[in-house]
C-alpha cells in the first residue's frame, strides 16, 4: 500500500474530450509539480457525490493559494462517466481534473482497490487523499472505517498542507 515518501506510479488514465476518449499519462502530471489526488469508489455514489468531491470543489482556491497545481480525482470508472459527474457536479468548472481508472490499474499499483458485491463494486478504489510534490507523497489520508468520509475530505488535507 502506499505511504508517505513513495514515489506514485507511473499509470494511464482516460478521459472524454471534443476528441473522444484519450489517455492520460501520470507522469508528465507530477513531474516538478505539487499535486493533490483523491480517490474514491465511484461517481455519482452518495457519499462521493455528497460528500467526497463537494469538499475538494468547496477547497480548490483555497489549496491553489498553497501552490497546489493542480487537483485529481480518480475513480475506477469509465471517462465518460467521470466526464458527465465533472460536468454535473460543478467539478469542472471549480477546475477539478476527473480522471477515469477503468481497468483500476493505478488503484491497484498503490494498494487501494477493494471489492463490495453486494452494492455492485468490483476493483474499486478505496477513499484516499495526498498531495505529492514532484511525484513523491508527502501527505496521505486513508478512510479507517469502512463507508466513512472524515479524513479524506478536502478540508483535512487542506490544514495539512
Amino acid at each position: 500500500m502506499i505511504s508517505v515518501g513513495d514515489t506514485l506510479p507511473d499509470a494511464t488514465f482516460m478521459v472524454f474530450s471534443d476528441k473522444g476518449p484519450e489517455t492520460v499519462d501520470l507522469e508528465p502530471k507530477l513531474k516538478g509539480r505539487k499535486v493533490v489526488m483523491f480517490g474514491l469508489p465511484g461517481a455519482f455514489t452518495r457519499g462521493c457525490s455528497m460528500t467526497h468531491l463537494p469538499s475538494f470543489i468547496r477547497t480548490r482556491q483555497a489549496l491553489a493559494d498553497k501552490g497546489v497545481d493542480e487537483v485529481i480525482c480518480v475513480s475506477v470508472n469509465d471517462p465518460f462517466v467521470m466526464t458527465a459527474w465533472g460536468q454535473q457536479s460543478g467539478a469542472a468548472e471549480a477546475g477539478i481534473t476527473m480522471l477515469a481508472d477503468p481497468t483500476a490499474e493505478f488503484t491497484k499499483a498503490i494498494g487501494l482497490a477493494f471489492s463490495a458485491p453486494v452494492v455492485g463494486l468490483y476493483d474499486r478504489c478505496q477513499r484516499f487523499a495526498l498531495m505529492a510534490e514532484d511525484g513523491v507523497v508527502k501527505v496521505l489520508n486513508l478512510e479507517t472505517e469502512a463507508g466513512a468520509c472524515k479524513l479524506t475530505v478536502g478540508e483535512e488535507l487542506l490544514e495539512q498542507i
